[in-house]
């Protein structure tokens, strides 16, 4: 492997959203460092932190109809069925529900669980409780949006957390979205909600690290069929 090669698998990209917070970030830091040089350092610090947190890495994605994968990086905080939001107007009979929690030093780049169609994008206001609490699904600040895909519809909810105060969604109603392909972000601490249809098997378990673009949620099928993967 090459010189260049080597630098670029270790230099992951920045969201250019983040980039006013980081120049904000250093701006303050250097203040600081106007009053005591230990301030520099310490914003410093936490000018890397956000530039850290708002890197875009590449995922390996595993292309199968019969997948349903991370929309986010962090913890799984609930396997279980949950009745989906209103405003998603997917009914009132409960889902299979498999909530994503992200911390602070998550990456927060949101990507699609399934290839299809979006047919409804819905923000909602609300508070900014602790997004690993369940009643968050109901009653914080979000953005939903329902994919119809090879075995139905299915919905992924963008929650905010405590420190959350900003939900980003680039996709459009209508617009076609591969699995694994990006579809917003949200800045500092939330929580991705997938719901889905009946015939989903979770892969996953409570208390489990998922990484958006490639860790497998649930099946739709227990086909051995190869599954290859792209760079997304």
């Amino acid at each position: 492997m090459s010189l260049s090669d080597t630098i670029r698998k270790t230099l992951v990209p920045v969201r250019p959203e983040g980039y006013p917070f980081i120049a904000v970030f250093f701006a303050v830091a250097v203040l600081l460092g106007f009053l005591w040089s230990g301030l520099f350092w310490i914003g410093l610090a936490l000018t890397a932190w956000c530039a850290y947190f708002f890197r875009d890495p590449d995922r390996y994605v595993p292309v199968d109809d019969g997948l349903v994968i991370s929309p986010a990086d962090g913890e799984v905080s609930a396997v279980g069925p949950a009745v989906p939001p209103e405003e998603l107007m997917l009914g009132a009979e409960p889902m299979l529900r498999i909530s994503v929690f992200m911390n602070v030093f998550s990456c927060h780049v949101n990507r699609a669980p399934m290839r299809g169609r979006i047919s409804r994008i819905a923000y909602t206001s609300g508070k900014f409780l602790n997004a690993d609490l369940d009643k968050a699904s109901q009653e914080n600040e979000r953005n939903g949006i329902v994919i119809d895909g090879p075995h139905g519809s299915i919905g992924c909810v963008q929650i905010a957390g405590l420190v959350a105060r900003r939900i980003l969604c680039w996709a459009e109603d209508g617009e076609a979205l591969m699995a694994g392909e990006r579809f917003g972000l949200i800045r500092f601490g939330s929580r991705v909600d997938v719901y889905l249809p009946d015939g989903a098997v979770p892969r996953v378990a409570t208390g489990q690290t998922a990484i958006a673009g490639e860790t497998v949620l649930a099946v739709f099928d227990e086909r051995q069929d190869a599954i290859h993967a792209v760079r997304r």
